[in-house]
């Protein structure tokens, strides 16, 4: 029985280490690097600091009316001129060309609000991103604390790619309106949640702040109608 378990535990282990093993892709460094949008600035995260990566090794850059993001590195980006207070809509709408072109399982991209102290080790804001794969996850950055909302998982409102290396499209928006914030994608609301939910210690300091982009790692999108309106 000692000889069995042992085998067994063995078993285990390495499989788990090998699904942990896939589930690993190191951050890329993108070629010609940089952000080559005037106004606009980025931090990427602490995971990716530890790897060696810099702000740099992600690419930010206009196509006519398009914004390209090819990271790399795990990056928020934000222009500081861009804030929204009381009650507004930012929207854009992503497309991932070559979807997974990039990585070895899905990432993905979307929209953030709520940004204070950005840059700093206490930048606190709110993102709702999708994932080609048709998933969805809400989480948020309260100084050095995560806070999820809603766990990556498969959501019927996030489009999935027909396949490996096939284009897809994701609009996601935030509409902040009488003291509650819902992320919608594609049209339809996919979480929603009071401000007593999203501000105090480890979230957010207001749903007032900057707006801008988030990006996991290895991932490659064009954005287009990003904007912010007044509800």
């Amino acid at each position: 029985m000692r000889s069995g378990f042992a085998a067994a535990f063995v078993t285990a282990t390495l499989v788990s280490g090998a699904l942990v093993g896939a589930q690993f892709d190191p951050d890329k460094v993108i070629p010609g690097g940089g952000i080559f949008v005037q106004g606009w600035t980025g931090k990427i995260d602490a995971s990716s600091v530890r790897q060696g990566r810099m702000l740099n090794d992600a690419k930010f850059a206009q196509e006519g009316n398009a914004l390209r993001v090819t990271t790399g590195p795990a990056t928020t980006y934000w222009n500081p001129a861009n804030t929204a207070t009381g009650d507004y809509t930012v929207k854009a709408t992503f497309l991932e060309p070559r979807f997974m072109e990039l990585n070895n399982h899905p990432h993905s991209y979307g929209i953030f609000i709520g940004g204070n102290n950005m840059g700093t080790d206490q930048m606190s804001l709110v993102y709702c991103v999708a994932y080609g794969s048709g998933e969805a996850l809400i989480r948020g950055f309260g100084g050095p604390a995560v806070f999820t909302l809603l766990r990556q998982g498969p959501n019927a409102a996030a489009h999935k790619a027909a396949a490996v290396g096939q284009p897809v499209t994701q609009a996601i928006a935030w509409t902040v309106k009488g003291g509650r914030a819902e992320c919608s994608i594609n049209g339809t609301v996919v979480a929603g949640y009071d401000k007593a939910q999203l501000v105090g210690d480890g979230k957010l300091q207001s749903t007032d702040g900057v707006y801008g982009i988030r990006f996991t790692h290895n991932v490659e999108a064009v954005i287009t109608g990003f904007s912010m309106t007044k509800n």
